[in-house]
């Protein structure tokens, strides 16, 4: 077989050497090139054809943003941003990752990390799932219309579903198409499991999901009630579970975080919070597993089958990466399998 090509842009001399190291390492991977100005690698990746582009934020002259934009609109190819852990990197990742990054990489110490080393695998690993993955074009979805923001209607008194959403490569832009498409007034409560490591990212990503698509959205910190019409976004590095109050308590859902063991290899799992979810509210519960690696949400789908709920797979064509549908799929699990435009459209019937 032929090896993954790869071709690199990042500013730092000493960057380019380490990625490149790394990537040459994989005997099934090669550098293609390495670019340090954005401008100039927008001009020139096309000649190389690769397979999977590494992109850093700061770039002189066009940035990061910038170069992914042009790289999606000329030859469309996976890209991997390379990040820093800071609150502007977080930012600027789940931009890009809304604008068709497919995934990526946190730099363990800055924009200059000298212990790139450590992760390694985690980089190779990513490489070579977005030499597979199905790029998505960045689609802009005007909100459909819905009642103004006012007051929220706690789990008690109003809203009939609890949707679960579970996501990880591609994730990003699937999650924003899909609450773009619903109406803010769906009688529903949100959690969304998007595989993020501890940090900042997921804290963007709820902000990022509240600008695009005026769905109010905040990390499931601390003791969080549950309420119609917010997104809870799962927190990094940790799981959330879903706890159900005594009955004759107003606020009835809720939610907490924890630091139990990885499920599935990750933390957040979405597995962990549907079950908690499925336990608590039965058949009032919704999941939604869209594309992504791996089997995270197979087991959490059945508990939620088992308590007659609902499960809604994301089709192959729609998927960045068809792993955690097609193991729902193929698991008899999913009530209904879908495109990503038309799941949205489910959810309203499901919810009305």
């Amino acid at each position: 077989m032929s090896k993954i090509k790869v071709l690199i842009i990042e500013d730092s001399l000493f960057m380019q050497k380490i990625l490149s190291e790394m990537v040459n390492s994989s005997p099934d991977m090669e550098v293609a090139a390495v670019f340090t100005n954005g401008q100039e690698a927008l001009n020139k990746f096309e000649n190389y054809s690769p397979d999977v582009i590494t992109l850093d934020m700061n770039l002189p002259g066009v940035n990061g943003i910038d170069v992914l934009s042009g790289i999606m609109l000329r030859r469309p190819t996976p890209v991997i941003m390379v990040s820093a852990y800071t609150r502007d990197g977080a930012e600027v990742t789940i931009n890009a990752l809304s604008k068709g990054a497919v995934d990526f990489i946190a730099k363990p110490s800055g924009e200059v990390s000298l212990d790139m080393a450590a992760v390694k695998e985690e980089f190779l690993s990513k490489i070579k799932l977005a030499a597979t993955a199905k790029v998505q074009p960045n689609i802009t979805v005007r909100p459909p219309p819905g009642k103004s923001s006012g007051a929220l209607i706690n789990f008690a008194q109003g809203f009939k579903k609890l949707i679960i959403i579970a996501a990880s490569t591609g994730g990003p832009q699937a999650i924003l198409e899909l609450f773009s498409r619903l109406p803010k007034d769906i009688a529903a409560a949100f959690i969304v499991v998007q595989h993020m490591p501890q940090g900042l990212f997921t804290s963007s990503f709820a902000q990022r999901i509240t600008i695009e698509t005026k769905f109010p959205a905040m990390e499931s910190v601390g003791e969080a009630k549950l309420f119609s019409g917010l997104v809870y976004v799962a927190v990094g590095g940790y799981h959330t579970v879903v706890e159900k109050k005594a009955q004759d308590v107003p606020d009835s859902g809720s939610l907490k975080i924890t630091k139990d063991p990885y499920v599935n290899f990750v933390r957040p799992s979405a597995t962990t919070t549907m079950i908690s979810a499925a336990e608590a509210f039965g058949p009032d519960v919704i999941g939604v597993v869209l594309t992504g690696m791996g089997k995270d949400g197979l087991e959490g789908a059945r508990k939620i089958k088992e308590k007659k709920g609902f499960v809604i797979a994301q089709d192959r064509a729609s998927s960045v990466i068809y792993g955690m549908p097609r193991v729902v799929v193929e698991g008899g699990l999913a009530d209904r399998v879908l495109p990503l435009p038309l799941i949205a459209e489910e959810l309203v019937s499901l919810c009305a």
